[in-house]
């Protein structure tokens, strides 16, 4: 007998992430770039095809919700996913904030993703917890142990820090996000390695400090996004790295929110 299974779908500004997951654990974790000029076709086949080399039948999908933090996609993946699987899909959103466990601070402001990353902090601790995203953005999200998300600090991701150099810039080109050896800059890439990256890594460790001192100490900090692991000398300060918090912060969503199917 094939269990059935959950889709979490996680669509930020560069990538769409799907997550296929069993009931234990993430079985399948599938990224495309988030196209809003693609229509539901595009994703469709990305799906169809995923599940085919994967040998699942779209059958096995059970559930599905969706985060979206690009307007122009939201409409367009939940039709996909209402006309494959035959049941519309949970879309995060003010909407249904109610029915979770998090009291949150401007709903219509606050992106659907940092709503799960809070989620699935609140849910893993029952702590005061603060989670770092390296996305697109970088952000801060500090949730209370009693599930209160208590404010949101952003700055722009790594990556986007770099290409915003490489693009306005005529003569520094785009370099791979890594630590350098020294912080002196002794060629081209370094310097915008020691500048961009170990200026991050400060960034990262004032932020941290500044809010567990606002809450007096108490807070767990939990890592996340594409580049959690980008730079490995702030692991230290880190309670844990996950980098699929967003999706169990998603896949947390359908146990508290569930819809009938279409037909």
């Amino acid at each position: 007998m094939v269990s059935i299974m959950f889709l979490a779908v996680d669509t930020g500004n560069t990538d769409t992430v799907f997550g296929l997951h069993d009931g234990e654990r993430w079985q399948h974790v599938w990224r495309t770039r988030s196209l809003p000029d693609q229509p539901a076709a595009h994703y469709e086949s990305r799906l169809r095809l995923w599940f085919l080399e994967a040998g699942l039948s779209i059958d096995h999908v059970g559930r599905s919700v969706l985060s979206s933090v690009v307007p122009g996609l939201t409409p367009v993946l939940r039709d996909m996913l209402t006309e494959l699987f035959g049941q519309e899909p949970v879309v995060l959103g003010p909407a249904i904030y109610p029915q979770l466990p998090l009291e949150i601070l401007r709903p219509y402001e606050i992106g659907t993703d940092l709503v799960a990353n809070a989620l699935a902090a609140y849910t893993s601790y029952e702590q005061n917890c603060l989670i770092v995203d390296f996305g697109t953005a970088l952000t801060f999200t500090t949730v209370s142990k009693t599930g209160r998300i208590l404010g949101v600090a952003i700055a722009p991701g790594l990556k986007t820090a770099i290409r915003a150099l490489f693009s306005n810039t005529a003569q520094l080109p785009e370099v791979p996000i890594e630590l350098p050896d020294s912080a002196l800059g002794l060629n081209t890439t370094h310097a915008i390695q020691a500048g961009v990256v170990m200026g991050y890594e400060g960034l990262v460790r004032s932020l941290i400090a500044r809010i567990r001192t606002e809450l007096g100490g108490d807070c767990l900090v939990v890592a996340t996004g594409g580049l959690a692991s980008a730079i490995p000398t702030l692991h230290a300060g880190f309670t844990d790295v996950r980098p699929l918090l967003t999706l169990d912060g998603i896949r947390i969503v359908g146990q508290y929110v569930t819809v009938s199917r279409t037909n």
